[in-house]
């Protein structure tokens, strides 16, 4: 039989998921002019683009702008997408084996880190991605409900969803009718009672993990203060002495913002954001099975043995009263059947994009890309890097005959198998007239778009 990845017998590759991660890996085996492949991506959901449709915020329109480079990916004439295809459900790793040369996985890392708190369970105690996802329309979060007339409300986290949390609470009905906000969202935000957002961080300004952009932005509310307590914005002798030998750019604009806040008196806005540091929660507290207040304790910052800066309890409590609590405090992959998890990170045991077994042994033909294998980190354009170094193992691997062999590697065999299992799989060309109607819609409401949430609108909508 002649070589895998020539023109007589193509490489077939399977990537699960189809977010930034998957259509990167996609954008970097095409660069391989050398290899003559062909891909077929799954996904759960009938629609692409995983976070960058329900996880980016919707009033960050310039970064959804990216899906074009995906859409790019797409036309190319070795791609197809199979969405509303589970793995798991409607095809299993021995199915891709039978299949397929080479799997990755790309699914991402959608699991909420708890607090580990008591309380953490109480109605009205949420995580970021769940309130996230709702407003943002994904068919998984459209039936959930957050008690909005509450006029108290803290989120856990310094990151950019913590910020986007903040902001969306924030916003005014007009700004949020300029957004590509779920329907359901905007009408129950612009009945929120919220006034006062507390935005809790364990550590001080130096170590937010959000981005010098983000936290400008929050300055810039139509109706809505912001507010930090002079000592809380005041650099910390651990962290002064870390920037000064660890200089950063992206820290110093950060904590310019933070400075500048905390010169800023409140001018009456609609809405009050209080941003606090060195602080972490320590209980939720109840009031008829529902959150009625959070308990606080002060942190004090010091240099850790390894150099970095870390905070520690001082026993100084207090309580503030809220009546909704978000957590942001970090994402974790989810494992997936037949592939080897490292449950204590949360991710795919890899090196470099290749799969590892516990006991460290190469599983050939498997690998993974994104925040599955590297944890939560970085922005949308870090998966362009992470994809890459995948789809080289992937190369490497390739050249050394190191990938499955597959009984029936015939593109058919596979669409037929597909449809006997999942009748309502969804193409990339479907995907276009869900897009189309979107836009349409959209435009004649003077918005970016209006979302289907709801997975049976939009397979009413093609023609089957």
């Amino acid at each position: 039989m002649a070589e895998v990845g020539s023109d007589e017998n193509p490489l077939r590759v399977a990537i699960i998921g189809s977010g930034p991660a998957g259509f990167y890996t996609v954008n970097n085996l095409v660069k391989h002019r050398e290899i003559n492949v062909r891909m077929d991506m799954f996904e759960r959901l009938p629609t692409p683009f995983g976070l960058v449709r329900a996880g980016v915020a919707p009033d960050h329109q310039k970064d959804k702008s990216v899906v074009r480079a995906y859409a790019r990916c797409a036309s190319d004439p070795g791609f197809r997408f199979y969405g509303n295809v589970e793995y798991g459900k409607h095809i299993t790793l021995e199915d891709l084996k039978h299949h397929y040369h080479q799997v990755v996985f790309a699914t991402g890392a959608s699991v909420d880190r708890d607090l580990g708190i008591p309380g953490e369970g109480l109605e009205g105690s949420h995580s970021a991605t769940e309130f996230v996802a709702w407003y943002n329309g994904h068919p998984d979060f459209t039936d959930r409900e957050f008690d909005l007339s509450q006029e108290n409300v803290a989120i856990v986290g310094m990151g950019n969803v913590a910020l986007d949390v903040a902001r969306i609470l924030c916003k005014t009905h007009e700004e949020l009718l300029e957004t590509d906000m779920a329907d359901d969202a905007i009408e129950a935000l612009k009945h929120s009672r919220v006034k006062n957002i507390y935005l809790l961080g364990r550590r001080g300004p130096a170590q937010a993990a959000f981005t010098p952009p983000e936290i400008h932005e929050m300055g810039e509310l139509l109706d809505a203060d912001v507010t930090v307590s002079e000592e809380e914005a005041t650099l910390d002798v651990a962290s002064l002495k870390y920037l000064h030998e660890n200089p950063n750019k992206n820290v110093e604009k950060n904590v310019a913002s933070i400075r500048e806040y905390a010169a800023r008196s409140p001018t009456g806005k609609r809405r009050l954001l209080t941003i606090r540091f060195l602080v972490s929660p320590t209980e939720i507290i109840a009031d008829e099975g529902k959150v009625a207040a959070l308990k606080l304790v002060k942190n004090e910052a010091y240099l850790a043995e390894d150099g970095s800066v870390r905070a520690r309890q001082t026993g100084i409590e207090e309580e503030i009263p809220v009546g909704l609590v978000f957590r942001s405090v970090g994402y974790r992959g989810a494992a997936l059947p037949g592939v080897p998890f490292n449950e204590g990170w949360g991710t795919i045991e890899n090196e470099k994009g290749r799969i590892f077994t516990v006991n460290g042994e190469q599983v050939p033909g498997l690998y993974t890309a994104g925040w599955i294998k590297r944890g939560p980190s970085g922005v949308i354009g870090t998966n362009k890097t992470c994809a890459r170094e995948t789809v080289n193992s992937m190369a490497e691997d390739l050249k050394a005959a190191l990938h499955f062999n597959p009984g029936q590697p015939d593109p058919l065999a596979m669409e037929k198998l597909i449809r006997e299992r999942q009748p309502d799989v969804v193409t990339y060309g479907d995907w276009e007239k869900i897009d189309e109607i979107e836009l349409a819609n959209g435009k004649a409401a003077n918005r970016p778009r209006i979302k289907f949430t709801n997975v049976d609108d939009m397979l009413a909508v093609l023609d089957r």
